[in-house]
């Protein structure tokens, strides 16, 4: 079993390289296409192996964009001279873009994010041996540590977590609460300063979008107001999906881009 793995490895080595080489003799871009098809699987597989280092809110979309660039980026840049094949040397690029991507989104300590995870571990297994979470106490022994060190990492947790609103608190008891229940209610709708500042964001944005490409712009359209997926994209406009998650992923930094002089202004709306 283990020498026939090893002799289809071999080969699909040598299928790429041979396609590879094709490519950059023709430069035939649907020579490139079939590169590009060929080696998406491993984006997908480095980014929901990584991506569980995280908290679950994080969008793995986002992440799949940034691999599939670095990736698309690999064949061009790929020097069989170097000594790696082209797999590895795609494994390599793609797994530092998802790792730079994961640091530039997340500003917390690692120490923060392994808390993270091993209180979910702890009320996870809790909850699978017992049929219910556990309480303070119980969490806290679970962890081997006391309360008052308990409370200290929820706490850093918490502060560490700047996303949506609706991300699920920590909580004791069995039910889910969302971070905006646990808010003040307040009436924004009245507040002339919000209102207007929403206005002038929402003009901001239209003005931004509308100096992207009309391509991006129906990309756009078709997968915010249609809601269709990548797929349902890419055979409308007639590529590949990934080259719709590439288009996509250009166009979010193209607007963040744009938009990174109003921080303050969308700051203010969010």
């Amino acid at each position: 079993m283990a020498a026939r793995t090893q002799t289809a490895r071999k080969a699909r080595t040598e299928e790429l390289h041979a396609l590879w080489r094709q490519y950059k003799a023709s430069g035939d871009k649907r020579l490139r296409d079939r590169l590009v098809l060929t080696l998406a699987p491993l984006v997908k597989f480095i980014v929901y192996r990584k991506i569980r280092e995280m908290p679950a809110r994080v969008e793995a979309e986002d992440f799949i964009s940034v691999g599939l660039e670095a990736m698309i980026q690999s064949i061009d840049r790929y020097d069989p001279e170097k000594g790696a094949t082209l797999e590895q040397y795609a494994w390599t690029r793609i797994h530092g873009a998802v790792l730079d991507e994961m640091r530039r989104q997340d500003w917390a300590p690692r120490s923060v994010r392994r808390w993270e995870r091993d209180i979910e571990k702890a009320v996870e297994d809790f909850n699978g041996v017992h049929g219910r979470r556990p309480d303070k106490v119980e969490l806290a022994d679970a962890l081997g540590i006391d309360l008052r060190e308990l409370q200290r990492r929820r706490d850093e947790i918490a502060r560490s977590d700047v996303t949506s609103l609706n991300a699920v608190v920590l909580s004791d008891d069995e039910t889910d609460v969302e971070r905006m229940d646990t808010l003040a209610s307040t009436d924004q709708s009245l507040d002339p300063e919000h209102a207007a500042g929403q206005t002038a964001a929402k003009e901001r944005f239209r003005d931004a979008f509308a100096e992207l490409p009309q391509r991006e712009r129906e990309i756009a359209v078709l997968l915010y107001v249609k809601n269709l997926t990548l797929s349902e994209i890419g055979d409308i406009m007639g590529v590949s999906e990934s080259r719709i998650c590439q288009i996509h992923g250009q166009t979010k930094k193209k607007l963040r881009k744009s938009l990174s002089d109003d921080a303050a202004l969308f700051h203010l709306v969010a």
